[in-house]
């Protein structure tokens, strides 16, 4: 199958963001990518990398300069983009990326989304007003924020997230039966329509330890927990759980699933970095086109000392194109 090219937006030009899409597409015939084109300054990939940029109108001239040069649509930063510095310039730079490519998927012109790292607080700093990229991209395409699903995936393991960027101490209150059921039905139609994994099969984590010990050491497994679980099960899907944590993430229980749904922020990403950290990728879940981003930041402190693995960025273009085509083939 071919698609239409990728659009990745570049994120925060004093980021990694700009070396390790350069160097993705550098490692383009290695790593065997599908055609993609960048969306923002070309100078925060000058200041990183001194390979060839080709500057594109449209999406539809990617494929008649990918072998020639990096495909770049030109969003410029009102500042020289510093490796390491980031401004609250290089944050509107960021954001009009992300619009832009965001856009140009929306639009049909380009396959999928991928996102670079972005620096929170200075989007924040210049009025942005979404928890963050997962949420603004849901916004454009007008699905609601809690039928966006973050997913973080590698190659020996995916999980779910119920809750986010919470503190933990809200956790408990935020959960509920209707919750934890949206995000496994959003889920589970994912892994059949975008991994092709036709009856997927999920673990849901516990939320205490030892996955409350039968109501000794906490009732949301009681009363949240194992209701939505009955429920998923009524609706034909495979599930099971709860599931103590800390027993679920070890090779031989994780070759009884094929996505893990925990609680909260950590309970989730903690064993995913631990087990692929440099190639972890964050894939929103629910939208009616893909979107991936590499699961790491900006990484300012090594910006421009060229040093800045591409695993990851590499991993969320492999993952798009592939759900990009399960998708195109099933139409």
């Amino acid at each position: 199958m071919t698609v239409l090219p990728l659009a990745i937006a570049l994120g925060d030009p004093a980021g990694i963001g700009p070396e390790i899409v350069a160097r993705a597409w550098a490692n383009r015939k290695a790593a065997q990518l599908p055609l993609f084109f960048a969306v923002g300054d070309a100078r925060s990939i000058a200041a990183v990398w001194d390979g060839p940029v080709c500057p594109i109108a449209s999406p539809d001239e990617t494929a008649s300069v990918f072998e020639h040069g990096l495909p770049l649509i030109q969003v410029a930063d009102a500042a020289t983009p510093i490796p390491g510095q980031p401004d609250l310039e290089g944050a509107r730079c960021a954001l009009d990326s992300l619009e832009l490519a965001t856009g140009l998927v929306r639009s049909g012109a380009a396959s999928a989304l991928v996102t670079g790292p972005v620096c929170k607080a200075q989007l924040y700093a210049i009025g942005f007003t979404h928890p963050g990229q997962t949420e603004f991209v849901a916004e454009r395409f007008g699905i609601s924020s809690d039928n966006a699903v973050m997913m973080l995936a590698g190659p020996d393991l995916k999980v779910v997230p119920v809750t986010t960027h919470i503190p933990l101490k809200d956790v408990a209150q935020h959960l509920d039966i209707e919750l934890i059921c949206a995000k496994v039905r959003v889920t589970a139609r994912a892994l059949q329509r975008d991994f092709g994994i036709p009856d997927p099969r999920i673990a849901i984590a516990g939320l205490n330890p030892h996955a409350g010990e039968n109501g000794e050491i906490g009732r949301e497994e009681i009363d949240i927990i194992l209701p939505a679980i009955q429920i998923l099960r009524d609706e034909g899907l495979t599930v099971i759980g709860p599931l103590a944590a800390d027993t679920m993430f070890h090779a031989r229980a994780r070759a009884q699933y094929d996505v893990a749904i925990c609680h909260y922020h950590d309970q989730a990403l903690i064993p995913l970095k631990l087990l692929h950290f440099d190639e972890g990728v964050n894939i929103t879940l629910g939208l009616p086109a893909i979107r991936t981003s590499p699961d790491h930041g900006t990484a300012f402190d090594i910006a421009g000392k060229h040093i800045a693995r591409a695993d990851a960025m590499i991993a969320a273009i492999r993952m798009a194109a592939a759900c990009a085509e399960r998708r195109q083939a099933a139409q």
